[in-house]
C-alpha cells in the first residue's frame, strides 16, 4: 500500500469538534435491504446507540465484534440507511485506503464513553 497524501491542514479547533468515544459493542445485527450495512448496538456508559457500519462484506463474521471496545464519532447528525436510523460512526482503520478494515480500539479495556484525542 502506498499512503495517501496528507489532507489539508485543521486548526486544533477544528479537531475538537470531533467527539470520538469509546463504546462497547453489544451486537451486531443484519439490516434488511442493504448488502453492506451491519446494524451495532454501542454502549456509551451512560447510554447506547444505533450505530450503522458497511462491515457486512468486510468480515466472514461481522458479530465477531460483539463485546469488543472500538472508537466511534459520536457527534454526527443521524442519518437513515436503508430504513435504518445511524446515531454515528464507526472510526475504523483501513477502508479508505483499500485494505482490508480493523477497528480502532483502546489497548486496554476502559470506561465506556471514554473520549479520544
Amino acid at each position: 500500500m502506498k499512503p495517501a497524501p496528507i489532507k489539508e491542514e485543521i486548526s486544533f479547533t477544528d479537531f475538537e469538534k470531533i467527539d470520538i468515544r469509546v463504546g462497547t459493542i453489544l451486537s451486531v445485527t443484519e439490516v434488511k435491504d442493504s448488502n453492506k450495512l451491519m446494524k451495532l448496538m454501542v454502549d456509551f456508559g451512560d447510554h447506547q446507540r444505533s450505530i450503522l457500519a458497511g462491515i457486512k462484506q468486510e468480515r466472514k463474521n461481522p458479530k465477531e465484534i460483539e463485546n469488543k471496545q472500538a472508537l466511534f464519532v459520536v457527534n454526527m447528525a443521524e442519518r437513515k440507511m436503508a430504513g435504518e436510523l445511524s446515531q454515528g460512526m464507526l472510526f475504523d482503520i483501513g477502508y479508505a485506503d483499500g485494505i482490508k478494515p480493523c477497528l480502532a480500539m483502546p489497548e486496554n479495556t476502559i470506561p465506556n464513553g471514554t473520549r479520544a484525542g
